[in-house]
């Protein structure tokens, strides 16, 4: 495996916009950049690439030689085209970057996409491959586009200046249908100095000589790649068959047309308005039933939940009722008590006149059989009998009335 260094000098000029390549100029020179920035940094791990543009406001460095190859394609991105080539202070600034690179046992390379007219002299142009050579940098040219001011025997001339042992290319490619790409994958530039190229180089180059020739359906050999020859193969099918159903349904309409078919058509579309205008009031008199019954339910709620409210206002009724007759008999009990205290009253005091008069008490002992008014125990019997009334009718008076309780 060759462990190269290679610079690569991109055309950004104004005539990249032509659209003789497809899809433009422009961008099938940055599909090819990205293909062989791809291929050297897999031909070997500590190969180098970098990317300097040639036209614009003079030429810039926009990667020095790396190995990252992100790196590398998004430097591609957001490019401006303006201005005319430049192409003799390029390839200058190349072998510049060259010089400074981190590894000296890398060879060194530049690659110059040129697809615009070159303004210098054959002379200047092999004073500059002459210069290249003696630094032992090798030269590949991609020349495509504008061919007028003899532009061809212009980077012949350099190309021959600067090759030795065949270490540089040139590769001319005219527009037309097969990209920029398509064709450099075929030549040394990108399979290398006859080696026959890195892994990914050959693998690509045997993809490209094989298209279009490899005899299966689709370009898909089912011995590489069996999945993706299936999901072809089964989709193809189904597109078929969707094509032939689609045939067969045109014809089963044209035939219906040719024998009268179209009015048992529109007899059908008439029943099917009959049907749909039945229809519709049938469901418009459902739905009326169901809002009366709804109704009616909500009614019977409401006869219910005032019943409830009756019900409770009328046992609340009772309850009060219920609690004035309690009241009433209480009322009745207190007066009985009254008229109980006052009948005891008036008994008491009926008992204490009868005892406060001796004359008509010692007249009531002398008639009683075997009792002598003037007994001693007699007499203390009736004074004890006083003295108790006596204290029994200071204490009623003394009472407040029970009226007030």
């Amino acid at each position: 495996m060759v462990l190269e260094a290679t610079m690569i000098c991109v055309d950004n000029s104004e005539w990249m916009r032509n659209g003789d390549y497809s899809p433009s100029r422009f961008q099938a020179q940055s599909d090819a950049v990205n293909l062989i920035s791809g291929a050297k940094t897999q031909a070997n791990p500590e190969n180098t690439v970098g990317i300097l543009t040639m036209a614009g406001k003079g030429v810039r460095v926009l990667a020095t030689p790396t190995s990252d190859l992100g790196k590398i394609l998004a430097c591609m991105h957001g490019l401006e085209m303006g201005g005319e080539t430049n192409i003799a202070a390029a390839i200058q600034v190349a072998q510049l970057a060259l010089k400074h690179r981190q590894n000296k046992h890398q060879q060194q390379r530049i690659i110059v996409f040129a697809g615009s007219p070159v303004k210098y002299d054959i002379k200047m142009l092999e004073m500059i491959g002459k210069k290249l050579k003696k630094n032992s940098v090798a030269l590949d040219i991609v020349d495509f586009g504008e061919e007028d001011d003899g532009k061809p025997e212009k980077l012949e001339a350099l190309l021959a200046a600067v090759n030795n042992n065949d270490s540089s290319h040139i590769v001319h490619i005219p527009s037309g249908a097969n990209a920029l790409s398509d064709v450099l994958i075929s030549t040394p530039v990108f399979t290398g100095d006859g080696e026959g190229g890195s892994g990914f180089a050959a693998a690509a180059a045997a993809a490209a000589a094989s298209v279009g020739a490899s005899g299966f359906d689709f370009d898909v050999d089912p011995n590489i790649d069996p999945e993706l020859a299936l999901a072809l193969r089964v989709s193809l099918e189904e597109e078929r068959a969707r094509q032939e159903a689609a045939a067969k349904r045109a014809a089963e309409e044209a035939s219906r047309q040719e024998k009268g078919e179209e009015p048992s058509s529109n007899a059908e579309d008439a029943t099917m308005a009959e049907q749909v205008n039945v229809t519709a009031p049938e469901e418009n008199n459902k739905a009326t039933g169901e809002m009366d019954d709804e109704n009616a339910l909500l009614e019977q709620a409401l006869v219910v939940s005032m019943n409830t409210s009756g019900a409770g206002h009328s046992g609340g009724d009772a309850e009060m009722l219920e609690a004035n007759s309690e009241d009433q008999e209480l009322a009745l009990a207190l007066q009985m008590s009254m008229q109980e205290s006052a009948r005891d009253q008036s008994s008491q005091s009926v008992v204490s006149k009868v005892l406060e008069d001796q004359a008509f008490v010692s007249s009531i002992l002398a008639s009683l059989p075997g009792v002598d008014p003037n007994d001693p125990s007699v007499r203390d019997l009736i004074a004890s009998m006083q003295s108790q009334s006596e204290a029994q009718q200071k204490k009623n008076e003394d009472e407040p009335p029970n009226e007030g309780k």
